[in-house]
């Protein structure tokens, strides 16, 4: 380090500035000396975070290994492809299993039948309780597995359509003397032929 110069030699001195109107001393304070600095030059880099060793087991007892930036040593996947049907279609204790204890899909399914299960072969029903709407919809599964080319929609549309003719049917008996509008026309067609 440099020694430390005498106050004396820092100061300068006085100057007499002059004007026409008025003198007035100014007095000139001394400069401080300013050393360059130079700061290190940034270099951009790629972050590389630290990553640890993490332990996943998965739903189903397995585990393996992964190297991550999580720093929990243990992860317990709920949430993977060995706990889904899609990829385990042969393991039973993933199948939905129908638990109806208020009754309500009995009631959904007396309402509406069986065409909105999964297009899978039905299991028979306890009791032989197999209603009407059940074969029907059974029927309707198997004509669908027959022909591929049909679309969902034209399923779903001959679904609703068929539920309408037989609602219809019921409603025609229910009231009495009144006909569905086939049976109207067929018995013009054959009042018609008589005459």
């Amino acid at each position: 380090m440099s020694s430390k110069l005498p106050t004396s030699v820092l100061t300068r001195p006085r100057a007499l500035v002059s004007s026409s109107t008025s003198s007035t001393r100014c007095l000139l304070r001394p400069q401080q000396n300013h050393a360059q600095v130079r700061h290190a030059t940034f270099v951009p880099r790629d972050r590389r975070p630290y990553q640890f060793t993490q332990l996943v087991q998965l739903s189903d007892g397995s585990t393996f290994t992964v190297r991550t930036t999580m720093p929990t040593a243990l992860l317990k996947s709920t949430k993977d492809s060995r706990n889904h049907m899609l990829w385990q279609p042969q393991e039973k204790s993933l199948r939905n299993v129908e638990v109806d204890e208020a009754g309500k899909l009995a009631a959904f399914r007396e309402r509406f039948g069986r065409g909105w299960d999964i297009e899978a072969k039905p299991e028979e029903e306890e009791g032989g309780e197999a209603d009407e709407s059940a074969r029907q919809a059974e029927a309707q599964a198997k004509t669908t597995t027959q022909n591929p080319e049909l679309d969902p929609f034209d399923s779903l549309v001959d679904l609703i359509s068929g539920y309408a003719a037989k609602d219809a049917n019921n409603n025609a008996r229910n009231t009495k003397g009144g006909l569905t509008a086939k049976e109207q026309e067929k018995a013009e067609r054959a009042s018609s032929k008589k005459k």
